[in-house]
C-alpha cells in the first residue's frame, strides 16, 4: 500500500535542503502498509474513479485524506455525497456552524510542518516526458518500479478520452500531443499494441486516422526525437549559439520568461548534440506504429514543415517565423556543423551545460518545473552517466509524482504549498475563529517563515540572468529556489495577519527585518508600466511573441504583467504600510499609486479583467477589485469598481453561485460550465470580491444566494466537493488548484459572516 511522506529526506544522500525538507511531499510503496480493510478502500476509490471517469475528470485526493485520517487515528467518509438541500434562511448561527465543521476538517488535513499536502496534476504531457527521459537514460524501472509504472498506467487510461486520444489536460478535448506521449508511455510501460482492452487500439487508430505522429507540434517532436522514434532533422532548429548572443538583443534568452528560457536552455543542448537514446526493439517497434508510411521513406523536412493538426494548434506560427527556421535550417545549421565554425557550437554547449548546473544547484535540483526538471536530467546523463548532478536530479524525481485515486501523475510543479498556506491563512482568520483552531494557525505560520528565501542565489545574478530573490516567497518550497510576486505579496499579507495576532494563537512574529526584505524584493519587481510579472521584470518586448515556437501554448516568450500579481502586491504593500508606516513609505506609495494606474488601464470594456493562473474573468476580477480597495478606490469612487462589480452580477447564476468554464481562458470570452452549473471556488472568489466592494451594504440578497450555495455544497463531514478544474498557464493548459475547493468557501463564508451578516469596524481584512 502507498504511504503518503511528509517532509523528509535527511536519510537520502543525494537529496540537499536549504530548511530541512519543510514542505516536501511524496509517495512510496511499503508492501507491508495498510490493513486487508484499508487495502480495500484503496481499491474501491480506484474502481469507482474509473467506472465516472467520463463524468467527473478530477480526482478528489481520496488516498491522501485516507492516508492523513490514518496517520491521525480519525475517519474519513470516502464516498459521500452532496445531497440535495433546500434553501434556507441563511443565519449567523447556520453560517458558523458551516465554517466550525469545514475548519474542523480542513485542520485535519494539515501536516505537522504546517501546509496542506496535495494534488497539482492536470497537464497531461509531463508524465510521458519523464518515462521517456528514465527509459533513455536506463533508469526507468529503478526509479518507476513496478507498482508505480501500474498506477502510472492507471492515471493515463484514466484520462483517455472515449475517442481515444488524450487533450493537452485531464479535461481537454483530444490532441496529437498527448495521444502520441501517452500512447508512446505506455508502451515503455509494458503495454503492448492491442492492450488495455481496445484502448491501445483506440489510441494508435486516433492517430494514424490524423496522417500519424509527422504532425505532431514541436514539443512532441523533441521528444520523439530524444527517444528515437522521430528524427532531429524533422525540427525547426534549436540553435544553442543564441546564449552568445550579446544581451542588448531583445531576442537573447536572458531576457525570456524564466520557464521559456528554463525549457529551450536544455532543449537546444539535446538538439545541438543529436541526442538520440538507445534504439531497441520498443522503439524499432513505434517506429512502425506511430506513422502511416515507412519510418524510412518519410520525408522529415518536409514533416518539418508540416501543419500542425487543428486540434493542437493554439498558437499559429506567423510566416515570419517560417522564413526564420527555414533559414536557421538550411543555412545556418549545415556552417555550424563544420569547421571552424563547429568550435562556435562546442563554446555555446558548455555555456548551456553551464547555465544547466546553476539552474539545478540553485534549485536543489529540483528545477523551475517539470518540464526543464527531466530534460536537465538528460543533459546531465549525456554529459556523464556516473556524474553526480545526474543521482542528485534522480532523488528529486518522487517530488513531481503524486498519487490519487486516478493513478500515479507528475505535476505541474513540485506542489503548490506556500501558495495554498497563503490563502489558507487569510481564509482562517477571516471567519473570526482563531481562537477555536489556533493550532492551525501557528503551524500555517511555522510553515510560512521557514520557508522564506533568506538569501539571493550564488554568484554574479548577471551572468546567469537571475533577479534578486532575498526575501521572497516561492510557489511551492523553499528548496524550489524561484520567487514568485503574488506568492510573496500573499505570503506577505498571512505574515502581517498573523503578526497581528496573540503570540499564544499564532507564535512567535516573523523578524521585522524579513518583511523588510520581502518588501525590497516586490518593489524591485515593478515594471516602468505600473504593472508586476510573474517572477522577473519583463525584460523584453511583446513582439517577441512572433517567435513563440511552442504551438500549443500562448503568451510563452516574455513575463508579462497580469493582474493577479500586480493587486496581490498592492494588497501585500499595503498591508505592510499600515503596521510600519515609516519603512520606505514614499517609494512604497509612489509603487502602489503606479500599480493602480496599471490595473485600471487593462479592465476590459465589460467591466471584467482576464486570468492568467486561475478560471477565469471571476478569478481576475477578484483580484482586479481588491487591488483597487486596497489602493484607497471605493464603489462610490470608482467607476471600474463599479463596472467589475456590474459585470459579475450579471454572470451570477439562477441558483445563486457562478460557475465558469476553463474554456473561458482558451477563447478569451466568459463561458459557463455545463448545463450552467455553479462552482464552489467561483462563487467564492466573486462572492468575496462582491463584499470587498460593500455589495452587503447596496444589495445584499445575491451575497445570501451566494453563501446558500456554498453551504448547500457542504458535505457532512466539513469538506467540500472537487468540482471541475480551476488552474491554467499559458491560456490554453490547465492545472489542478486542490485546495482550493477548502480555502475558498472557507474564506468567502468568513467574510459572509463578518461583513455582511455581522458586520463591523474592525471586521474589514487587513
Amino acid at each position: 500500500m502507498w504511504r503518503l511522506k511528509v517532509s523528509e529526506g535527511i536519510s537520502d544522500p543525494w537529496v540537499k535542503s536549504v530548511n530541512n525538507h519543510i514542505g516536501r511531499q511524496y509517495w512510496e510503496f511499503d508492501p507491508n502498509h495498510g490493513t486487508p480493510r484499508e487495502r480495500a478502500q484503496v481499491e474501491k476509490l480506484r474502481q469507482h474513479f474509473q467506472t465516472n471517469r467520463f463524468r467527473a475528470k478530477h480526482s478528489s485526493d481520496l488516498l491522501m485524506r485516507l492516508e492523513i485520517a490514518k496517520e491521525k487515528a480519525s475517519d474519513y467518509e470516502i464516498f459521500e455525497e452532496v445531497k440535495e438541500k433546500s434553501e434556507q434562511e441563511i443565519t449567523k448561527e447556520v453560517v458558523e456552524s458551516s465554517l466550525r465543521r469545514a475548519l474542523r476538517l480542513y485542520s485535519s488535513l494539515q501536516a505537522k510542518d504546517g501546509f496542506w499536502p496535495g494534488d497539482m496534476g492536470g497537464p497531461l504531457f509531463l508524465l510521458p516526458g519523464l518515462v521517456i527521459g528514465l527509459s533513455v537514460t536506463g533508469t526507468l524501472n529503478a526509479i518507476l518500479p513496478q507498482e508505480h509504472q501500474r498506477e502510472a498506467r492507471h492515471y493515463l487510461y484514466n484520462h483517455q478520452n472515449e475517442d481515444g486520444g488524450w487533450g493537452l489536460h485531464i479535461e481537454g478535448a483530444s490532441t496529437m500531443f498527448c495521444t502520441a506521449l501517452s500512447y508512446i508511455t505506455l508502451r515503455l510501460l509494458g503495454e503492448e499494441m492491442d492492450g488495455g482492452d481496445g484502448a491501445m487500439h483506440k489510441a494508435k487508430a486516433w492517430i494514424l486516422q490524423r496522417g500519424g505522429v509527422t504532425s505532431i507540434p514541436s514539443w512532441g517532436k523533441v521528444w520523439l526525437s530524444i527517444l528515437g522514434v522521430y528524427e532531429w532533422s524533422g525540427n525547426n532548429p534549436l540553435p544553442p549559439e543564441i546564449w552568445l548572443l550579446p544581451y542588448f538583443l531583445p531576442l537573447h534568452p536572458g531576457r525570456m520568461w524564466c520557464h521559456c528560457r528554463m525549457v529551450y536552455l536544455p532543449m537546444s543542448y539535446l538538439y545541438a548534440t543529436r541526442f538520440v537514446g538507445p534504439i531497441n526493439a520498443i522503439v524499432l517497434s513505434l517506429r512502425e506504429e506511430l506513422y502511416a508510411l515507412p519510418y524510412h521513406l518519410i520525408d522529415w523536412d518536409h514533416a518539418r514543415k508540416l501543419y500542425i493538426l487543428q486540434e493542437d494548434l493554439y498558437y499559429p506560427h506567423p510566416m515570419i517565423q517560417d522564413i526564420l527556421w527555414g533559414c536557421l535550417h538550411k543555412v545556418a545549421e549545415p556552417v555550424l556543423m563544420k569547421w571552424p565554425f563547429s568550435k562556435l557550437r562546442q563554446k555555446a554547449l558548455q555555456t548551456v551545460m553551464q547555465h544547466i548546473h546553476y539552474e539545478d544547484h540553485n534549485t536543489n535540483y529540483i528545477c523551475l518545473g517539470p518540464v526543464n526538471k527531466v530534460m536537465n536530467m538528460i543533459c546531465c546523463w549525456v554529459e556523464d552517466p556516473n556524474s553526480e548532478a545526474f543521482k542528485f536530479h534522480l532523488s528529486r524525481i518522487k517530488d513531481y509524482l503524486w498519487l490519487a485515486e486516478d493513478g500515479l501523475k507528475m505535476q505541474g510543479y513540485n506542489g503548490s504549498q506556500l501558495w495554498d498556506v497563503s490563502f489558507a491563512v487569510q481564509a482562517i482568520i477571516s471567519t473570526n475563529l482563531v481562537d477555536e483552531y489556533d493550532s492551525m494557525l501557528k503551524k500555517a505560520h511555522y510553515f510560512i517563515k521557514n520557508t522564506q528565501i533568506r538569501a539571493n542565489n550564488s554568484g554574479d545574478l548577471s551572468k546567469w540572468y537571475r533577479h534578486i530573490s532575498k526575501g521572497g516567497w516561492t510557489y511551492s518550497t523553499a528548496d524550489n529556489g524561484w520567487p514568485v510576486s503574488d506568492c510573496t505579496a500573499e505570503a506577505l499579507k498571512a505574515a502581517l495577519l498573523l503578526s497581528d495576532l496573540p503570540s499564544d494563537i499564532a507564535g512567535e512574529a516573523i523578524p521585522t527585518h524579513q518583511l523588510y526584505d520581502a518588501v525590497n524584493l516586490l518593489l524591485s519587481l515593478q515594471n516602468s508600466n505600473g504593472g508586476f510579472a510573474s517572477y522577473e521584470l519583463t525584460r523584453s518586448y511583446a513582439w517577441l511573441e512572433m517567435i513563440n515556437p511552442a504551438e500549443t501554448f500562448g503568451d510563452v516568450v516574455i513575463d508579462y504583467p497580469y493582474v493577479e500579481c500586480t493587486s496581490a502586491v498592492i494588497q501585500g504593500l499595503q498591508s505592510f504600510r499600515k503596521l510600519y508606516p515609516d519603512h520606505a513609505t514614499k517609494e512604497i506609495q509612489t509603487c502602489i499609486a503606479k500599480a493602480l494606474h496599471y490595473i485600471q488601464s487593462i479592465q476590459l470594456p465589460d467591466g471584467s479583467w482576464y486570468g492568467s493562473w486561475g478560471v477565469c474573468y471571476t478569478y481576475a476580477t477578484w483580484f482586479g477589485i481588491k487591488g483597487l480597495v486596497a489602493s484607497g478606490e471605493t464603489y462610490q469612487t470608482s467607476c471600474s469598481i463599479r463596472r467589475a462589480c456590474d459585470f459579475l452580477l450579471s454572470k451570477q447564476l439562477d441558483s445563486g453561485g457562478w460557475g465558469e468554464s476553463y474554456l473561458s481562458c482558451q477563447n478569451k470570452v466568459y463561458t459557463n460550465l455545463e448545463g450552467n452549473k455553479s462552482h464552489i471556488v467561483n462563487t467564492g472568489w466573486a462572492m468575496m470580491a462582491l463584499i470587498e466592494a460593500g455589495q452587503g451594504e447596496r444589495d445584499s440578497e445575491p451575497l445570501h444566494r451566494a453563501a446558500n450555495v456554498l453551504i448547500s455544497s457542504q458535505m457532512a463531514n466539513g469538506d467540500f466537493p472537487q468540482q471541475e478544474i480551476m488552474g491554467v498557464f499559458n491560456k490554453n493548459c490547465m492545472f489542478s488548484y486542490s485546495a482550493f475547493r477548502n480555502i475558498f468557501p472557507i474564506w468567502a463564508l468568513g467574510e459572509y459572516l463578518n461583513r455582511v451578516l455581522m458586520p463591523s469596524p474592525t471586521s474589514n481584512s487587513l
